[in-house]
């Protein structure tokens, strides 16, 4: 499993370039190319699915994505926090623990048993998050200290409110910089 930040930021456009294959059946066809990978023109985008518990994925996760591996096609996960501090949401999945790396292992193989190219997508949600996701109630962490105005949830019945963020300081920059470093090395060892 390759870590992305963002689905944006996954490759820029100059390093996938159009390769023509021909196929089984001898049509040509336009491929493409993202480093020494060959993708299909099947992308999975990346969505929140909800369903890891403790942060940590799902073994039903293997069906979820086997279902939706293809020869060539890229998968890009629920977004994956990188720490402690980077949850916003419930029943969201991590990748800083052993235990959460574990998880996702067995996900990778079968996408990959399938011929399939999975990208991690790691985030931490700043201060889209509330004091009941952070450790030990702590104010969620952010670039300001600028509150969140409340959102009304994709079921539509009830409002999410976030807690007011905590600025960090010049000297936390590196910490959290050192998270997506260590959540990046996590998804590679996942696969």
């Amino acid at each position: 499993m390759i870590a992305a930040l963002s689905c944006s930021n996954v490759q820029s456009a100059s390093h996938i370039g159009k390769v023509v294959k021909v196929n089984e059946r001898g049509k040509k066809g336009i491929d493409k190319r993202l480093g020494k990978m060959f993708l299909s023109r099947v992308v999975l985008a990346p969505l929140t699915r909800r369903r890891s518990y403790g942060f940590v994925a799902q073994p039903h996760a293997v069906l979820y994505y086997t279902q939706r591996a293809t020869d060539g096609g890229l998968l890009i996960s629920e977004a994956a926090g990188v720490s402690d501090t980077a949850q916003g949401y419930p029943r969201t999945p991590g990748i800083w623990t052993k235990e959460q790396v574990d998880a996702w292992k067995p996900i990778v193989d079968a996408v990959h048993a399938k011929g399939g190219i999975f990208f991690c997508q790691i985030w931490h949600v700043g201060r889209v998050s509330n004091q009941d996701f952070q450790p030990n109630g702590q104010a969620p962490i952010s670039c300001t200290n600028k509150f969140v105005t409340p959102q009304i949830l994709s079921d539509g019945t009830a409002v999410k409110q976030f807690s007011p963020p905590r600025r960090l300081t010049t000297d936390e920059i590196p910490s959290v910089v050192n998270d997506f470093r260590l959540a990046a090395r996590n998804a590679m060892e996942a696969g």
